[in-house]
């Protein structure tokens, strides 16, 4: 049996100037391998490209928690996802929820968005202005872009969003540290619950013009509306603010792909979220016996998918180690695949494309202010990427 999965699945350590997104070149780059997970369950990793796809649009594997294994931590047996939190269910339950959800996040839907993004990304922009560097790039730029944008989605008043953003920014703080007391994490979630209960509440009795004022004319409970509303601030919120800061950390350190990134921004966005794979690993849970690239997956083994090694394939994408702002990225995996494709894609896009090429012109000497050793990866048990600080000057 080979070494537990927690040393296959972190981000590699940081090397002196540079964090590598690229998987660790020590970790064969096998389709389909044996592993043991931290719990001592005797799983799957899968890392080609066509098999983590294959797996992703496949009905026999689940996503629900209470079937799966964390292959980065030994979390427990989970429990059954609370209503409305569709990304941990099957269909037909998943259906309802996405058929309901589907319409409001059409490509059509979010462009309707772009002034609001770009104002949003300006007044955190005139913000840095006026405090001036060295600050840290996360706490004043990548994470209230994304916050705030939730927030005019979810519909959230004005006078709740600075405690609407204190209250995503701690959730998702202390359920990504591994060393986070139970309790702690469980009263973060508690009150975000709670709040996000109250703004259901209020939608209903006065419905507004957003996302969750028209799910309240739908047939969804208010356990419902509530768990949907976290799912969304949680999903909405975390990849795009990390993505926002490793994306910067990169153009910083090869300041020769900035004149792309003005000149394409689509395509060199397009780029860095594949280069980049900000969700890195997601699990399944086989529902029977599958065949599969030559193995056979038994029903009740849980199977992680390494998105970050999909993305950096060689069989899908040439010299995927190298960050190419003219790569075709057609099927690339960072926003999943199958039923739960991230449904937030083109808001995520729409973020990133506006507020990266707004930085980098508001700033155009926007450099690291400490040494590029010092940029280190936050801890990590929820599969997704991020550095804790970047401390930046002009």
């Amino acid at each position: 049996m080979t070494e537990p999965l927690t040393t296959a699945f972190s981000m590699p350590t940081p090397r002196p100037g540079v964090i590598d997104p690229a998987p660790d070149p020590a970790h064969p780059r096998n389709e389909l391998s044996r592993r043991v997970f931290p719990d001592g369950h005797h799983g799957w990793l899968a890392t080609g490209h066509a098999t983590v796809r294959a797996i992703l649009a496949d009905s026999r594997f689940s996503a629900r928690t209470e079937l799966l294994h964390s292959p980065l931590a030994d979390l427990g047996p989970l429990p059954p996802a609370s209503p409305g939190s569709f990304l941990h269910l099957d269909a037909p339950e998943h259906t309802r929820y996405r058929k309901l959800l589907s319409g409001r996040f059409t490509a059509r839907r979010i462009q309707l968005l772009t002034e609001r993004v770009a104002q949003l990304s300006t007044e955190c922009l005139d913000a840095m202005e006026r405090h001036g560097g060295p600050l840290d790039l996360v706490t004043s730029f990548a994470q209230p872009i994304p916050a705030l944008t939730i927030c005019e989605l979810l519909g959230v008043p004005e006078t709740d969003r600075d405690r609407f953003q204190h209250l995503v920014t701690t959730l998702v703080a202390v359920l990504n540290d591994p060393d986070t007391p139970l309790d702690q994490g469980i009263a973060a979630l508690e009150e975000t619950q709670e709040y996000m209960r109250d703004l259901v509440a209020a939608k209903r009795s006065a419905p507004t013009d957003d996302l969750l004022g028209d799910l309240t004319t739908t047939d969804l409970a208010s356990s419902e509306l509530t768990g949907i509303g976290v799912l969304l601030l949680i999903g909405g919120y975390e990849t795009t603010a990390n993505t926002l800061a490793l994306g910067t950390h990169t153009l910083l350190r090869h300041p020769e792909l900035v004149p792309a990134l003005h000149a394409h921004p689509d395509r060199t966005v397009e780029e860095l979220i594949r280069y980049l794979t900000p969700v890195h690993t997601l699990t399944r849970s086989a529902l029977e016996d599958v065949e599969l690239a030559g193995h056979t997956i038994e029903a009740g083994e849980s199977v992680a998918l390494s998105l970050q090694a999909a993305n950096h394939d060689p069989a899908a994408f040439t010299n995927p180690d190298t960050f190419d702002p003219d790569r075709n990225t057609h099927g690339h995996l960072s926003f999943g695949h199958g039923i739960h494709h991230c449904l937030g894609h083109h808001l995520a896009r729409l973020e990133l494309r506006t507020a990266l090429p707004a930085l980098l012109s508001r700033f155009p000497t926007l450099r690291l202010a400490v040494p590029a050793r010092e940029i280190t990866m936050r801890p990590d048990s929820l599969g997704i990427s991020g550095v804790g600080r970047l401390p930046v000057t002009w």
